[in-house]
């Protein structure tokens, strides 16, 4: 008989709790310090944009004290123990630095940067400077990955040798947006892509060699891409990531002795069911569902920082950086700007 293990996480409540800071006020911020504030008892106590209306607008909406009219105020507040960065890809390197700079501990909005080399100096300059640095892959924080890292621990799969991702999100084409224009660090790579190579990268570790396929929109930007990877051995992940259609967003892990299969989109909170032979048995997600868990990252990180760390013990600045060298790989072989 199968048995689940339960996933093994830090508390939602009950825990450590942060002074949150939030940089660039949109919508993934919006959705994160909602979630923050009605799942965790961690606090976002202030918010900062280039906008002074913006910041007292999302100040009011989730009853922040502080808002200020600049980036540089915030990182430079005593009572902020860490910073969230929320902006564009192409501002995260930037604010990420600023805030490790002003000695803050920092949760930076995935892809943590533009490119490995921008992942790198991140990485360095949080070392240097001794601040905890994270990467935001909140999918790594779902309680279901402890229940998956437990069981590639204990062996329950058999050898994994085949590892499958299918995320699309349909998007509009507008050669203006965050998602076209190659300025804003645009692509689906940067985009849907970061979950799906993190995906294979988590159950598999890095790729030994990465072949790419894809389509180009009309800025120069990568719209869909197929990607096959070997990982040694016997060991291989296929990828596929559009901006072109939207797919179901499901993962599967195929090994000698047993399958694992989401049923639902991997990204979220979801459930999934391990085949072994004949026997089925589901596990099913009991707790915040949709964006709201992004709660289980700030809960995670505010347990990392108490207990002294400087990374994360289950997605490294390292894990992070092996990630983007090989979006760089898929990006470079797409041919895409």
């Amino acid at each position: 008989m199968l048995t689940l293990p339960t996933p093994d996480i830090p508390p939602l409540r009950g825990g450590p709790t942060l002074r949150w800071g939030i940089l660039a006020p949109g919508e993934i911020a919006n959705d994160f310090v909602s979630t923050l504030h009605a799942n965790t008892d961690q606090r976002a106590v202030a918010v900062a944009s280039r906008s002074a209306e913006r910041a007292e607008a999302f100040a009011a909406r989730h009853g922040i004290l502080r808002h200020y009219a600049g980036y540089e105020h915030l990182v430079a507040d005593p009572d902020v123990d860490v910073v969230y960065v929320a902006a564009p890809h192409s501002e995260r390197r930037a604010l990420a630095l600023l805030a490790i700079s002003a000695g803050k501990h920092v949760l930076i909005e995935k892809p943590i940067a533009l490119n490995a080399t921008e992942a790198r100096e991140i990485a360095a300059a949080a070392r240097a400077a001794g601040v905890f640095a994270m990467e935001a892959m909140w999918t790594r924080y779902l309680p279901q990955n402890s229940v998956v890292s437990q069981l590639l621990a204990d062996g329950a799969l058999g050898d994994v040798a085949l590892v499958t991702v299918n995320l699309g999100w349909q998007s509009a084409f507008d050669p203006t947006s965050r998602g076209f224009d190659p300025k804003l660090g645009g692509g689906t790579m940067l985009d849907a892509g970061v979950y799906s190579l993190w995906f294979s990268h988590f159950i598999l570790g890095a790729p030994t060699s990465v072949q790419a396929a894809g389509i180009l929109a009309e800025t120069g930007v990568d719209a869909q891409a197929v990607v096959t990877l070997d990982h040694g051995g016997r060991n291989q992940s296929m990828v596929s990531t559009s901006m072109v259609v939207g797919t179901p967003g499901l993962a599967t892990i195929h090994g000698t002795s047993a399958s694992l299969e989401f049923t639902r989109n991997f990204v979220f909170p979801a459930d999934f069911v391990v085949t072994e032979g004949d026997e089925v048995v589901e596990w099913k997600n009991e707790g915040p569902e949709g964006r709201d868990g992004l709660a289980w990252q700030a809960a995670a990180l505010a347990h990392y920082v108490q207990e002294g760390g400087t990374d994360s013990p289950i997605h490294s600045l390292d894990d992070a950086i092996e990630v983007m060298e090989t979006i760089d790989e898929v990006r470079a072989q797409l041919g895409a700007k």
